[in-house]
């Protein structure tokens, strides 16, 4: 049996990005809160609270990936569809940051989101599609790639002849 190692690497950046996110929009709370400054007649108070929540919000649901792709590693197989789903939601979040934190913090930000992207899509590509009757081989009662035969056996239907240019 081969290890996969990039299941349980995207795990722990997983849950250390998960920490860090709740982290900063903490401290964002907590310096809004401080501050008692109003932006364009918002309440501060509902500022601070917002992005305390937000910030729990968005490092749970990190936490959430990180045992997705922690399950990955620990039972050697491909994600289930909830797995799958929410890593591949997690890759799109990480494309959009990346591409945000290009004007707003810098290229080390962008490279940094760009290793977990490319952490998360290793993880969802390290093992191939499940074998199934699809997969199963022509005679063994499966019909085929697509199926057909009604389940008899044998070969696939073929394509008909291409017609001839006379």
């Amino acid at each position: 049996m081969v290890r996969r190692p990039v299941a349980w690497v995207a795990a722990i950046v997983l849950f250390v990005e998960a920490v860090g996110i709740a982290v900063l929009n903490w401290f964002l709370g907590v310096v809004v809160d401080r501050q008692d400054m109003s932006l364009a007649g918002l309440d501060s108070d509902m500022m601070s609270a917002s992005s305390k929540i937000g910030g729990l919000v968005f490092g749970l649901y990190f936490a959430l990936c990180g045992v997705a792709a922690l399950l990955v590693g620990v039972r050697n197989r491909a994600p289930g569809v909830f797995g799958r789903v929410l890593l591949i939601s997690a890759a799109v979040v990480h494309a959009l940051l990346g591409a945000f934190t290009v004007g707003l913090v810098g290229w080390g930000a962008f490279a940094f989101m760009m290793v977990v992207l490319g952490l998360i899509v290793f993880t969802l590509l390290a093992f191939g599609p499940a074998a199934g009757p699809a997969d199963a081989a022509p005679g063994d009662g499966s019909g085929g790639a697509d199926g057909a035969n009604g389940g008899k056996g044998g070969a696939p239907v073929a394509a008909p002849p291409a017609p001839s240019a006379s």
